[in-house]
């Protein structure tokens, strides 16, 4: 006997209008999700923006004074939905410009509680996790029907009832000098001092900057990174390898520190034929995996080639982190590279949407309007040909993510050239832990790509 749900989804004509499937398809969803919809699902939800509202706001009531649909606040989930008339399948502007519009609705005013975001017409569904201001894929876009719909939700429950988690972030560029280390360290230290748990990963053995920048030696009988990775039982805890770096203001009578797993000159000192035999790529993410409750962010410094270490970096993400020169067009290539190939190869690995990639940005050079312009038309020449390619990919909202066909504005998140922040390495100390200016510069490209303001 069918359920419900798929009942639901069974006696829905096939070009159901949006109304339909909001009146006969949603209840079911929402009963299956573990929500009353006759208490806890408020429709028409006001955004906040202008007169824009999302088709479902989702929250449990918590007591009997706190009815959801007669106190309509801190919503958790938002669902917006579709008729069958329009087509959710992936590579269709109907679905891009669905995800879009969830995702102004996710960062509205009255949505700063949300954590989760949906959209369906009854044929395809799929979940989207916010965490702050990044949202990103939990599932891959799924097609539904009377079958799998139970299997489907199901799965969909299990993760917006689980407890919240780190958002994993791997710092990336195919090529090496663009300051992934001195980004890594220092929006670490930076988010710190937004009361963030923040652990960071030195997954680049060759060179090892960011371990040797803050200091860190192995302690007596610590475990290494390379034995964590290898230990297929499970034998090994993670407590043995994380060191912490801590730093007191005595001023202000405070103390800020980070978690660091420090890389070691034995994973160095592998081959990649080594390495792809002993050490399963999605190692990292599932070690990463069990520990996610206990931050806020994971931020992962990856070495720049695409080789077992960037590779395992990228499977352990959520989200992917660019930084390039303005000055270098190597860097801009290997960001598009990234982006148009490496990154889908990952999503095609891991089946869950994830890792998607941030826009690019610059980082620390100096900055003139001549080499400005310069470096927008090597980007246009790049955009232009991947729309190109015998499988063509936009890459505008990735190097120019506030461009519209109205504004057509190309600028690019940047952080300047300054000598403090170079020169903070030699201390030992991260620069915005000692310096106003460079303090500044990454609670900015924080608050651009992480935080709420």
């Amino acid at each position: 006997m069918p359920n419900n749900l798929e009942q639901a989804l069974s006696n829905l004509p096939d070009k159901g209008k949006e109304t339909t499937v909001g009146q006969n398809f949603i209840p079911e969803l929402c009963k299956a999700l573990g929500f009353n919809p006759s208490t806890e699902v408020y429709p028409q939800f006001s955004t906040g923006i202008g007169n824009e509202a999302v088709d479902f706001a989702l929250r449990h009531n918590t007591d009997s004074s706190d009815i959801f649909l007669h106190t309509p606040n801190n919503p958790k989930i938002l669902i917006e939905i579709k008729g069958r008339d329009t087509n959710l399948a992936e590579t269709t502007a109907q679905y891009r410009n669905t995800v879009t519009q969830l995702k102004r609705y996710l960062l509205s005013p009255n949505s700063t509680t949300v954590e989760w975001g949906i959209i369906t017409n009854s044929n395809h569904i799929q979940l989207f996790r916010k965490h702050s201001k990044v949202i990103h894929p939990a599932t891959q876009n799924l097609e539904i029907n009377p079958d799998n719909i139970t299997k489907i939700v199901k799965q969909i429950k299990q993760k917006i009832t689980s407890p919240p988690t780190a958002l994993t972030v791997t710092i990336y560029n195919n090529k090496g000098g663009v300051g992934k280390t001195t980004t890594t360290i220092n929006l670490a230290a930076t988010l710190t001092l937004q009361n963030k748990r923040v652990l960071v990963v030195d997954l680049d053995p060759n060179q090892r900057d960011l371990t040797n920048s803050l200091k860190l030696t192995p302690k007596p009988n610590q475990q290494t990174l390379y034995s964590l990775l290898e230990d297929k039982k499970d034998l090994i805890s993670i407590d043995n390898v994380i060191q912490t770096y801590s730093i007191e203001f005595k001023t202000l009578k405070k103390t800020f520190n980070f978690d660091i797993i420090p890389c070691d000159l034995e994973l160095g000192n592998k081959n990649e034929q080594e390495l792809l035999k002993n050490l399963k790529i999605p190692r990292l993410k599932q070690i990463l995996d069990k520990i996610k409750t206990n931050y806020d962010y994971i931020l992962i410094d990856s070495s720049p080639n695409w080789r077992y270490f960037s590779v395992s970096a990228l499977t352990a993400a959520e989200v992917v982190l660019i930084p390039t020169k303005h000055n270098n067009l190597f860097s801009l290539n290997n960001a598009a590279i990234t982006i148009k190939h490496y990154i889908p190869k990952i999503q095609q690995l891991k089946k869950d949407g994830t890792p998607i990639a941030l826009p690019i940005f610059w980082n620390g050079e100096k900055t003139t309007p001549p080499a400005k312009e310069a470096a927008q038309k090597a980007i246009d020449h790049i955009i232009k040909q991947a729309k190109n390619d015998p499988q063509p990919y936009d890459l505008l909202p990735y190097f120019y993510p506030h461009y519209t066909t109205s504004t057509k504005n190309r600028e690019i998140f940047e952080i300047p050239g300054y000598a403090n922040i170079a020169n903070a390495t030699f201390t030992q100390i991260p620069a915005v832990y000692k310096d106003k200016i460079a303090n500044q510069y990454y609670l900015d490209l924080a608050k651009e790509y992480f935080l709420h303001p």
